[in-house]
């Protein structure tokens, strides 16, 4: 019952939350927060005992799975505290729309994060899509409009060919026993798929699922949308969402290296990855706009997933690891975003130079994730991102490893001359200090700690999941 209660539970919520009623507007952010506490506590549960397959196997959790959804449980809960204080800042709504659509979005990637059967997965890929798109229109402005419809129309496309994907791995099943599209059935007789199909699966599942991603060059959608919709709803995209569509593509994968298709697959995999980090390089140079400059960012660091996916041995492991690193680190630099626009209005560098003197807190934890998100010790993605480049170089393939670090120095150095620039930059005008709201800080700070703690020490439990999610990618702990 806890992986059903795991979509049901935020999914009920949101429906209570969509009440038309405004008499007491605050029990919708109390409704938020204890839904999110009751999730987590849930997958909490998880790690303690696992849990019985449900719906003759549609719905259970693997390593891989769990990684993902406790990433978006932890992003989700934090974001529900910062929430409280946001709604409380903006023009004075019921926060009807908001916390119903946040909720559903908690319920779609959970049913994503649990699905072994792959048909379901893609319907909880297009929840997700549905549950966000009014999260990106809050402000109900042009600019907020063009940006929903970009994601709607380019994500529309993208989950479109992930259906195409679907069907023709469905087909490359059709003569093979087994429960039909079920993970761990498809896997089993992998070898007995139809080749032909699969790659064609593989393919479409790959630029459909990328494009949710953000995978270049299917990325266009993503810096107006997270330039546009509120920073704590970006947050959760550049960590939650992206981490759920990355499933998608890790799930065909997992299929494919067992059918044997590895040196079809891995080839495709490392071109896309480093695509991304070529584009992603070539466009944060130059920015002016904290948030589009961390969608650049997010598009950098999907690469890298893909990259270490395609690299395989101890890459996997990077991988997985690099999931959890930059979904945490995603979240902790948008809300950190969310307070510059609740403080200016704006997210342009130029509006708030001098961060650390007008929100001293906010501006200390900016420069902080300039180094946690470019990868320096001792934060975790230093640690993921040298499992990737390791496994670079363990596999003979040092022109990668070389491409990888010049174009992660590129991205070092760009980021580095908005961020500081913000950060110690000379204010326009002099401005006291500002007494930032516990309830904008809660998040951000939690997740920096996280993030910290995973460049230093890895838990017996979590690398135990990280080791059976590689070896299920095809890979191996280090």
């Amino acid at each position: 019952m806890r992986l059903l209660a795991l979509v049901a539970v935020p999914l009920l919520a949101a429906g209570v939350a969509a009440l038309p009623t405004r008499r007491f507007p605050s029990w919708r952010t109390s409704l938020l927060v204890a839904t999110a506490s009751v999730h987590t506590a849930l997958v909490g549960s998880l790690w303690v005992a696992p849990a019985t397959p449900m719906l003759n196997g549609w719905l259970a959790v693997d390593a891989l799975g769990l990684v993902v959804l406790t990433v978006t449980t932890i992003l989700f809960v934090l974001t529900s505290v910062y929430t409280v204080g946001y709604l409380a800042r903006v023009p004075r709504r019921d926060g009807r729309a908001f916390v119903s659509g946040l909720l559903a979005f908690l319920a779609a990637t959970s049913l994503v994060a649990l699905s072994q059967h792959l048909a379901m997965l893609w319907v909880g890929m297009e929840a997700t899509t549905l549950a966000v798109a009014p999260l990106i229109f809050h402000r109900h402005d042009r600019r907020a409009l063009e940006a929903v419809w970009k994601y709607l129309l380019i994500s529309s496309v993208g989950i479109a060919l992930a259906l195409l994907g679907t069907f023709f791995l469905a087909t490359a099943q059709a003569d093979v026993p087994g429960r039909a599209l079920i993970l761990s059935d498809l896997v089993s007789h992998a070898r007995e798929l139809h080749a032909s199909w699969l790659r064609a699966a593989f393919l479409f599942l790959l630029v459909g699922f990328g494009t949710k991603m953000g995978l270049a060059p299917m990325h266009t959608w993503k810096p107006d949308t997270y330039g546009e919709a509120p920073s704590l709803v970006s947050g959760l995209m550049a960590g939650a969402l992206t981490s759920c569509a990355f499933l998608g593509v890790a799930r065909v994968t997992e299929v494919a290296m067992a059918a044997g298709l590895g040196p079809f697959v891995q080839p495709v995999l490392i071109g896309f990855g480093l695509l991304s980090l070529l584009v992603a390089a070539a466009f944060i140079l130059g920015q002016s706009d904290v948030k589009r400059l961390l969608a650049y960012s997010s598009v950098e660091h999907m690469g890298l997933l893909v990259l270490g996916l395609g690299l395989g041995g101890v890459g996997a492991y990077g991988t997985v690891l690099h999931l959890i690193n930059n979904g945490l680190s995603k979240g902790w630099l948008f809300l950190v975003a969310g307070n510059m626009v609740l403080a200016t209005g704006s997210s342009s560098a130029a509006a708030n130079r001098g961060l650390v003197r007008t929100l001293p807190v906010s501006g200390a934890l900016l420069v902080l994730g300039l180094f946690a998100i470019t990868g320096s010790p001792p934060f975790g993605l230093f640690v993921s991102e040298f499992t990737i480049l390791r496994a670079a170089v363990g596999a003979g393939h040092l022109w990668i490893a070389a491409v990888m670090l010049l174009l992660l120095a590129v991205i070092f150095v760009g980021m580095a001359t908005l961020l500081l620039g913000v950060a110690l930059g000379e204010p326009d005008a002099r401005e006291a200090p500002v007494r930032e709201s516990g309830w904008l800080l809660v998040g951000p700070v939690t997740l920096a700690a996280m993030v910290l703690v995973l460049g230093v020490y890895l838990p017996g439990p979590l690398q135990t999941v990280l080791a059976h999610a590689a070896a299920a990618l095809g890979g191996r702990a280090p």
